[in-house]
């Protein structure tokens, strides 16, 4: 969508892949059309654990369990995931996942609707990975910046909207309307908002990395 499809493909022909387990679930989660984050997205998110080392991570938006188990194998031992889900019939196979993959006391999850869980939660976390419902991205944004340690980092995934975020908002269909909108409220109060330094990547669909700017050494 972003990248030239040659260039893209050059790019995934160099990745050294995800362990057999998160392979078997992608392709098991693919089958049955349930969303999982991009390969390229994977690469990046698997980049981004080793180089943080974060002990705390909250996620928003489990679905299956892939991008928590992910993190969880590139994170420390001593780091803790908490990870929200609001779809009922996914949570039983996300814990099913997490227990079949050996990170049932890594991985703590909560069900629920993200709004009324993240204002209970008191965090600090080095790292927050949002990839839950677009529409609701503006909306988590004062609980998950009052989360995030400082010099942590938030992970936004799929800001693109398969590149509709570029369009005017008459060219969108009706029905995504309100999601272009406040996908591009968020983007500009991510990018304008002085506690965070964010940069927009093409990867996968789109993805911000916003660092919460605090104590530096």
């Amino acid at each position: 969508m972003i990248l030239d499809e040659r260039m893209l493909a050059f790019i995934r022909s160099m990745d050294k892949g995800n362990s057999l387990f998160l392979t078997e679930l992608e392709q098991e989660a693919r089958s049955e059309e349930i969303p999982i984050i991009r390969p390229d997205m994977q690469s990046l998110l698997r980049f981004l654990t080793t180089l943080t080392k974060p002990v705390s991570i909250l996620e928003v938006g489990t679905a299956v369990g892939f991008s928590a188990i992910l993190m969880a194998e590139h994170t420390p031992a001593d780091c803790r995931i908490t990870t929200i889900e609001n779809y009922e019939k996914r949570i039983p196979k996300a814990l099913k996942n997490f227990k079949a993959a050996g990170y049932e006391e890594k991985i703590t999850l909560l069900a629920g609707d993200a709004a009324k869980i993240l204002p209970t939660l008191t965090g600090p976390y080095d790292l927050i990975f949002m990839d839950a419902a677009k529409g609701q991205y503006i909306h988590f944004l004062p609980e998950v910046k009052r989360l995030l340690s400082a010099g942590g980092l938030l992970i936004s995934d799929n800001i693109m909207q398969d590149g509709e975020i570029l369009e005017s908002r008459f060219a969108v269909e009706r029905r995504n309307r309100t999601i272009h909108s406040r996908m591009r409220e968020y983007l500009f109060a991510l990018t304008h908002d002085e506690t965070f330094e964010t940069v927009i990547l093409p990867v996968g669909d789109g993805v911000t990395l916003s660092v919460k700017k605090g104590v530096f050494l």
